[in-house]
């Protein structure tokens, strides 16, 4: 009787922390998923209502020959997916009354529950340079915006890509972007740089062995914030400000270190709640049973390549994880082959399958080898 209940107590025990893992690396790249996936064709249907609304900015248009956008309107199934008016990045203009009405009971990072109407004013309100409506400040010479993501996957390492990539108008890099020493296989450029502060932090920290001991800078380079909590909003305005974090879990941390001292407003990107609803609902709307819903996000590469897809006229995406992941490294820095983990709060076979059939379709290239 005394073997059974200690038993119990272990279990007891086991499901405590794991419940406390789960918490604490909500929104990183360090948790290791468990749940086998399901996953399944997603349709229109799936879109909230409340995701639709005009965009900041009416989008110049593009004369690109075959850009991604004339193939999504003559494919049946993606024709339906896509909506090329839906507003990506979040600015003072979209930040009224009735919008924080409506996302204030959504939890984040759908929404705005349990941040306050001051934090999210006082960081918007100095969203309001022209530069933050739009991904790109200005369309490069030529009739093609074409874009480049970088994954930090595996498949990179020998790829020997980085010219390619380099030749590419705009590169998107996200989290853990090393490059010194890989120059040949992810190129040198780096246009827009993604992350939520968490996964910036926790890169910063796990990779630095590998080299990555600041993101991403440059005058040119742009940062695009993915809201995935209030840390986001505080580090936004704080870096806009160029003042110390003044609350929360990053008190006292100099954003200049990060992004630079000369960072003002037009620097930053900040993608809108509804656009990440829209992302979940119409293309990764996961069959996977989290503990809670609002853990679920699609990976910070997913946001990147979609946003790109939204954006460009032409994509390629690299270092994304593709059918044979097994035959590489988690990431193409490192320097053992180690084996790819699948993380608690992202669905990442269905990320996979998203990839290969937008490839098939033609709608992007997908790095494969």
């Amino acid at each position: 009787m005394a073997r059974w209940s200690q038993i119990f107590i272990y279990l007891a025990a086991v499901l405590t922390v794991s419940t406390v893992l789960v918490d604490y690396f909500y929104n990183t790249s360090e948790f290791p998923r468990i749940l086998k996936a399901r996953v399944r064709q997603t349709s229109p249907d799936h879109v909230p209502e409340r995701t639709k609304f005009p965009p900041s900015q009416k989008k110049p248009g593009s004369s690109c020959p075959g850009s991604l956008k004339s193939k999504v309107k003559a494919d049946p199934l993606y024709g339906k997916l896509f909506s090329f008016n839906e507003s990506m990045l979040m600015w003072d203009r979209h930040f009224t009354l009735a919008v924080w009405k409506r996302l204030q009971n959504q939890k984040t990072p759908y929404g705005w529950n349990g941040i306050s109407y001051s934090v999210l004013s006082s960081t918007l309100k100095l969203m309001n340079d022209s530069a933050n409506s739009w991904l790109f400040d200005a369309r490069p010479p030529g009739n093609c915006v074409r874009c480049a993501v970088v994954g930090n996957g595996g498949i990179l390492n020998g790829s020997r890509q980085g010219k390619a990539i380099d030749d590419h108008d705009f590169v998107f890099r996200l989290n853990g972007a090393v490059i010194r020493g890989f120059e040949k296989d992810v190129g040198t450029k780096t246009s827009f740089y993604a992350f939520t502060v968490n996964t910036m932090k926790n890169s910063l920290i796990a990779y630095k062995v590998y080299g990555f001991t600041k993101i991403p800078q440059s005058e040119d380079l742009r940062y695009i914030f993915i809201p995935s909590e209030l840390r986001d909003y505080i580090m936004l305005k704080s870096a806009i400000l160029g003042l110390p974090v003044p609350e929360g879990f990053d008190k006292g941390d100099q954003p200049s270190k990060y992004f630079g001292p000369q960072a003002s407003a037009k620097k930053f990107k900040l993608l809108h709640p509804d656009f990440l609803t829209y992302i979940r609902s119409r293309f990764l709307k996961s069959e996977i049973k989290f503990r809670n819903d609002f853990l679920y996000i699609p990976s910070t590469g997913a946001l990147m390549l979609l946003t790109a897809l939204h954006s460009c006229d032409q994509v390629s995406a690299y270092g994304f994880i593709t059918d044979n992941y097994q035959h590489f490294s988690d990431h193409y820095f490192e320097r053992e082959k180690k084996p790819v983990l699948f993380y608690g709060n992202h669905d990442m076979l269905l990320e996979a399958k998203l990839w290969k059939d937008l490839h098939k379709h033609g709608i992007m290239t997908l790095y494969q080898r």
